[in-house]
């Protein structure tokens, strides 16, 4: 009899952890999510690989209710050349229906000092923060979810 009542109270207790699994597959109405990519890898993979997660973010939150930052800066960079977008037109593309959809791509000043790049050198599409890692700190700061990226 025992037995009969551990595996009862077993039993009632799985019922909430199913139904919270279960939940998550489903977007929560009226909630916004915010999220921050950091990306500071090099190497096209690298950056298929970090905008495969953004899409993927967008796609599984809700391309709505998702504000998605990719903060990039160091190798990451790389990723928002025009350089980089003529010799990669996969990336190119992807970055462009992104930033379309609502994805903001912002690239670090202290790097592009550091490298001597200009702002004419990056993807129109792109915007510039005075330092990379502060900017992901400020969003966290306000609420954004952060995920490293892309290596």
């Amino acid at each position: 009899m025992k037995s009969l009542i551990k595996i009862f109270v077993l039993a009632l207790l799985a019922l909430p952890v199913a139904a919270l699994t279960a939940q998550t597959k489903e977007q929560v109405p009226n909630r916004t999510h915010k999220v921050v990519f950091e990306v500071a890898s090099d190497g096209a993979d690298n950056w298929e690989a970090a905008l495969r997660n953004v899409a993927n973010v967008q796609k599984s939150l809700g391309e709505a209710t998702t504000k998605i930052a990719v903060v990039a800066h160091g190798k990451g960079i790389g990723m928002l050349l025009a350089t980089t977008a003529a010799a990669n037109p996969e990336i190119k593309t992807t970055v462009e229906k992104l930033h379309a959809s609502g994805v903001v791509f912002a690239v670090c000043e202290n790097t592009m000092k550091r490298l001597t790049i200009t702002k004419e050198q990056l993807v129109g599409i792109a915007t510039s923060v005075d330092s990379g890692v502060s900017e992901v700190i400020r969003k966290q700061e306000s609420g954004y979810a952060y995920i490293k990226s892309g290596g």
